[in-house]
């Protein structure tokens, strides 16, 4: 014959056994419930990822026709870009900014890279370029219009 306490034992440690088992199955669940949740983001990461790649190349700029001849547009600083990416005119307007103790107006500019900066028609050319660095963020423009390198 069995012992009943033996008996009693063995049911409370079976019900015990069965309540973990149910636990156990709950957290699977939502182990389960939570990874299907990631590989979907995941994937949605993957997707979104490409599309802004794809952005990013269609809004790199790209040499466009003026007046029938080819003309090279300044790309937007990206990191780790260097300047060789700009045209030969360009990296000079850069280094004479570097070159100075501090900001510079372009008429500073102009006297380094050899413009005749007495003559306004040619000095405009030359601001213009300087703006044209500040706005693809290779050069930064300080409010009393004087420009300087970037940070």
């Amino acid at each position: 014959m069995l012992d009943p306490e033996l008996l009693e034992r063995i049911t409370a440690r079976r019900a015990e056994l069965d309540e973990l088992e149910e636990q156990l199955a709950k957290q699977l669940a939502e182990v389960r419930a939570e990874r299907d949740e990631l590989a979907v983001a995941e994937r949605v990461l993957e997707r979104m990822i490409g599309q802004l790649a794809e952005e990013r190349l269609s809004l790199r700029p790209v040499p466009g026709q003026v007046g029938g001849r080819t003309v090279m547009l300044i790309p937007h600083r990206e990191p780790g870009s260097d300047e060789s990416l700009l045209p030969q005119d360009y990296r000079r307007i850069i280094a004479a900014v570097r070159q100075s103790a501090g900001p510079v107006m372009a008429r500073e500019v102009g006297e380094v890279v050899e413009v005749d900066v007495s003559v306004k028609a040619r000095l405009e050319p030359l601001r213009s370029k300087l703006v044209r660095l500040v706005d693809r963020g290779w050069l930064r423009k300080l409010p009393d219009g004087r420009f300087t390198t970037r940070l």
